[in-house]
Formats: C-alpha cells, structure tokens, sequence
C-alpha cells in the first residue's frame, strides 16, 4: 500500500512538470495538456448581457418625448385661441396668428374652414449628450435619463398652457357703430365657419342702407308681397328666419343678426359676402 501511494505522487509530478514543460517550451503543444482536464474551462463572459441591454435603454431614452402636430385643418367652428388651447402653443393665439398671418389675412377673427395653419413643434429630449453617454455605461443611468427627460419635458411643455390661459379668458368688446357691428358679426361668423371680410360686408352696407340700421324699403317687390327689405343689408323676413345664426338676436333689426344672417344667406347662395356687388 505505501508503495501505491508514493507511485501515485509520481504521475501526479510528472503531469505537472509535463505541464510547465509544455507552457515554456511553445503554445504550440498547449491545446491537448488543456484538454487533459476540466479544471482549466474558461466560464462565458458575464458582462456581455449588461452590454445587450444598454442599446436598448438608449433608444427607449432618446424617444421619450414626441413632436406635435406640424399642422392643422382649420374645421367650421373653431377659433384662433380654441386651436392655441388644444396644442398649447407658445404665446398664445397672437403668437399662432403672427405665424399665420398671409393664409389667415388681416382679421385674426376669421379663419376658412379648410386652411392649414403652421404649429410649430414642442421640445424634444435632446440625443446625443452627457445623458445618453451615461445610458451606454449602465441600464440604470439609461432609465435614470429617461425619467429626466420625460420630467424636464413636461416642465417644458406645461409652461404655455399657463401663458395662453389669461388670454382665452379676455374680455372682448365692440364699439355701438357700424365698424363695431361688422367686427362682433366677424366674430360670430367665424365661430360658425361663415365667409366673409370686413371689407365685403362694408361695401354691401353702404350699397344696401347706408349704414342705417333701421333702414326699410316699402316699394319693390318684395315690399309689394308684404315682405320689405329690412336692416343694414335689407334683408326679407323670411330670409332672416331661415339663416338666423343662433345666438345672435331674433330681431332682423338688431345690426349684428341682421350682418350675420345676410352673410350666411350669401355664402349658401355664392360662396361669400365677398362675391355680392349688386343686388343679392
């Protein structure tokens, strides 16, 4: 038994210096001393899935924030200030009229259903900078980055609601004369999707009464059936009736019902006040 030990050193000397024997003399015969065992299996990497997932985390970081609409169609009904609400743009209807002024034209008060108007776009997270580098390191700085963008937008894009507040809420009033009456008809018009310039309304008034809001015609026609002309754009009743615009009054006397009916009338029947130069 001794003997079967001591025998047992032995090859286990012996492989260890065949060993050393191998590694000094070239890599050459490395290979087949490393197969000869298991002990020496170098383990898989474990860095390599941290290194899979950045990428990842950098894309999700880099599209935390997306751009706004570039446009929009203006739709019947919808105003200036009711649009720069909806896409929270930067100072306001002024600032959305200011950026729209040659298709809108000189009265921010009316906009053609149909036109496009230019929004502009919100803030994105930046790419490229100090917080995606970090993403590259660690999934951890990526989400780290990715809640501070989303946290620094928000910011961002909170800031013009607070600004556009006040001026949707400002009071608008009309002087109680002809200028006064054609621009709050321009606004109800607009509200409703109704054509129509200052200037085509003022025109046809000054053709029509004058100006005088009270003015009737007792000897044409349609005076001649029971039915004169009334008001600044000498108007039927049964005309007024049937183009009244809600909200407006039922008097076809009353100057703003009575612009406001007649320019509804003309659009259904030529496109726009605009297009009247002579008896409609």
């Amino acid at each position: 038994m001794p003997a079967q030990g001591k025998h047992r050193r032995s090859q286990s000397t012996s492989l260890r210096r065949g060993l050393a024997a191998v590694t000094t003399g070239g890599a050459v015969l490395a290979l087949p001393v490393i197969g000869a065992t298991t002990a020496f299996a170098a383990p898989a990497p474990a860095a390599a899935p941290q290194q899979a997932v950045a990428p990842a985390s950098v894309a999700q970081a880099n599209s935390a924030v997306q751009a706004a609409p570039a446009q929009h169609s203006v739709a019947a009904g919808e105003t200036l200030s009711k649009i720069a609400r909806e896409y929270s743009v930067s100072g306001g209807w002024e600032k959305l009229y200011e950026g729209n002024r040659k298709i809108v034209g000189d009265n921010p008060d009316l906009i053609h259903p149909g036109i496009k108007l230019t929004l502009g776009t919100k803030t994105e997270a930046p790419s490229g900078g100090k917080a995606d580098k970090a993403a590259e390191a660690s999934p951890s700085a990526a989400r780290g980055a990715e809640a501070d963008r989303a946290d620094r937008s928000e910011r961002v894009n909170a800031a013009p609601v607070a600004k556009t507040a006040p001026a949707a809420e400002k009071a608008v009033t009309y002087t109680n004369d002809l200028d006064g009456w054609i621009k709050e008809s321009l606004a109800v018009m607009a509200e409703q999707g109704i054509p129509g310039t200052y200037e085509g309304i003022h025109r046809n008034i000054i053709r029509e009464s004058s100006g005088n809001p009270a003015a009737i015609n007792n000897w044409d026609s349609n005076a001649v059936k029971g039915t004169p002309s009334k008001g600044l754009l000498q108007v039927i009743d049964p005309t007024f009736q049937a183009y009244h615009v809600p909200g407006t009054s039922t008097d076809s006397y009353d100057p703003v019902a009575n612009i406001t009916a007649a320019c509804n009338y003309a659009a259904d029947r030529y496109g726009s006040i605009d297009n009247v130069f002579g008896a409609y």
